[in-house]
């Protein structure tokens, strides 16, 4: 349960991001489809960050290290720019243009799914 309330926790920053941040599109043309949309890119961010995300902290540790752990932003913008990537491969209506729009995006992301998580009290 608590997976499915992560999913949908990201799937709402997801569309936050889309709103908010240029360059960040859904191309969904009815609701019903941009919620599915959003709902397979928030399962595809999930397997991105779990899989990748731990490999990259081992081998770029040093890397958080001396950046006091701000090299995390760019790992999180170059996992959602391959979030988005693996989106296009796969026929979703989602696209990210470029490395800004996916650090701001990443960032904004990152925030609300915090948020949400508090206030859903996940991880209780």
């Amino acid at each position: 349960m608590k997976v499915i309330i992560k999913i949908l926790i990201v799937a709402a920053a997801l569309w936050a991001s889309t709103k908010l941040v240029d360059g960040i599109v859904l191309t969904a043309d009815t609701t019903s489809k941009q919620i599915g949309t959003l709902l397979a890119v928030a399962l595809i961010f999930g397997l991105v960050n779990a899989v990748i995300k731990p490999i990259i902290k081992f081998v770029g540790c040093a890397f958080y290290v001396l950046t006091f752990g701000l090299f995390a932003l760019v790992v999180n913008a170059a996992l959602l720019l391959l979030t988005g990537w693996a989106s296009e491969q796969l026929d979703l209506p989602f696209h990210v243009d470029g490395f800004m729009a996916a650090f701001w995006g990443a960032l904004l992301i990152g925030v609300i799914s915090w948020i949400l998580e508090l206030i859903l009290r996940v991880n209780d």
